[in-house]
């Protein structure tokens, strides 16, 4: 793994934290994921990729041993916020590295500015706002967010597929709106049309009158669900008899669902996405990553290989603890060298390479990609095409991004995009 050396900067005032830390020779991390709720083996992945992480830097930095603490969450913003605040309050870490959901995100961003002299490092959170909206200097990002990892794929679906009217199911909260936002603009362009647009709360658990209202004259619908929602909904969808075409959401047709139990899975064969991997890509540096999984953990505890969630906390965790061996595990008072060593950061992840923007954003890589049956049944995202150093304002200049508007239920007008 390429990794560039960081400067640091001189250390400036002293606090207690710091003190501590050098004196018992530990860094300490709290670690935010979901254990329960919809997003729970998404959460349990997540762990996986930090810990496999921490294992190529063998759990210390120059000599500090690296402690963990587990801040559980349950996806929700006003739990993100608590339990970050018990993590710096009372467990006394030095950085938290998390959430895993949307609207988690934007609560620590929030909270991230009332403490700058810690650190957040989002692992893999995806609401475009985190980080484009008012954004706070000591949050960071090393993954694309949710409407990056949208790219690509609408203009894919009207291309290749030929579907080009469709109805659109997401879930109806932050990264629901970013992520069909980013497939939206795409597709809209290319010139397809969305004739009806429906939201899920999350966890709703009753998909019936959603299923009994889509329209039957779409060439395809658009379900931009994840966790056990895409479960349940595919389960209610075939019992419903439905057997429309399906454009997957990235966390639709993410490994958390893919390897989940039951028959209704199958439906999503030949489903296209996008997202920021794709399970059987031939890059070398991708096949290891993927072995060093499979080998890490035993095969009834992972998924058959790491999901989203797993390379997103991997990446987030590789890039923190790049930073802070080039400024030698020492952490400034306030936490400035580590925050200059974390905007500098720029590596080889095993999805890609990453670098941030001027929001402490990652640019990066998008995969377009198509579900396969395997032999045995098992189904994974096979590699179609790939895009490279996609920004957040997904190509576009800041005033024709900003044009569009931010992610809602009614964004983006799909006429407007059209231009008629």
């Amino acid at each position: 793994m390429k990794r560039i050396l960081i400067g640091s900067v001189a250390a400036i005032a002293i606090l207690a934290p710091t003190a501590a830390m050098s004196q018992d020779d530990t860094i300490k991390i709290g670690l935010m994921a979901p254990q329960e709720g919809v997003f729970t083996e998404p959460g349990n992945d997540g762990i996986r990729g930090f810990k496999l992480a921490l294992n190529k830097f063998n759990g210390e930095i120059n000599g500090k041993k690296i402690e963990w603490v587990l801040g559980p969450t349950d996806a929700t913003p006003d739990t993100a916020s608590r339990i970050a605040r018990k993590l710096i309050e009372q467990d006394g870490v030095d950085f938290i590295i998390g959430p895993l959901s949307g609207s988690e995100g934007i609560a620590l961003r929030d909270y991230a500015k009332t403490i700058p002299n810690k650190t957040i490092v989002n692992s893999a959170s995806g609401a475009m706002e985190t980080t484009y909206v008012d954004p706070a200097p000591n949050f960071f990002r090393y993954h694309p967010d949710g409407a990056q990892w949208g790219y690509g794929l609408g203009s894919y679906v009207v291309k290749e597929k030929g579907w080009k009217k469709i109805a659109t199911i997401a879930a109806d909260y932050s990264f629901g709106y970013t992520n069909f936002m980013g497939f939206a603009v795409d597709f809209c362009k290319a010139g397809g049309d969305i004739a009806e647009r429906f939201w899920l709360p999350l966890g709703s658990g009753d998909f019936a009158s959603i299923i009994a209202a889509l329209p039957d004259d779409v060439d395809a619908i658009y379900l931009g669900v994840g966790g056990t929602d895409a479960i349940n909904f595919l389960n209610q969808y075939e019992q419903a008899g439905g057997d429309a075409n399906i454009i997957g959401g990235t966390i639709m047709v993410d490994q958390t669902v893919l390897a989940a139990r039951g028959r209704a899975k199958e439906m999503l064969v030949g489903t296209p996405s996008s997202g920021v991997q794709a399970d059987d890509w031939d890059d070398p540096a991708w096949q290891a990553y993927v072995k060093d999984y499979q080998d890490t953990f035993p095969e009834n505890e992972r998924f058959p290989s790491p999901s989203l969630f797993a390379t997103n906390y991997y990446g987030a965790t590789i890039a923190t603890l790049t930073a802070l061996e080039a400024i030698g595990g020492e952490l400034d008072a306030d936490q400035a060298n580590f925050h200059k060593a974390l905007s500098e950061v720029e590596f080889d992840a095993p999805n890609g390479h990453i670098k941030l923007d001027e929001n402490r954003q990652a640019i990066g890589s998008i995969f377009i990609t198509e579900v396969v049956e395997e032999p045995d049944g098992g189904l994974h995202n096979t590699f179609k095409a790939k895009v490279d150093n996609v920004n957040q304002m997904l190509g576009m200049s800041k005033e024709e991004f900003d044009a569009i508007g931010l992610p809602s239920r009614d964004t983006p007008d799909c006429a407007a995009l059209r231009g008629g």
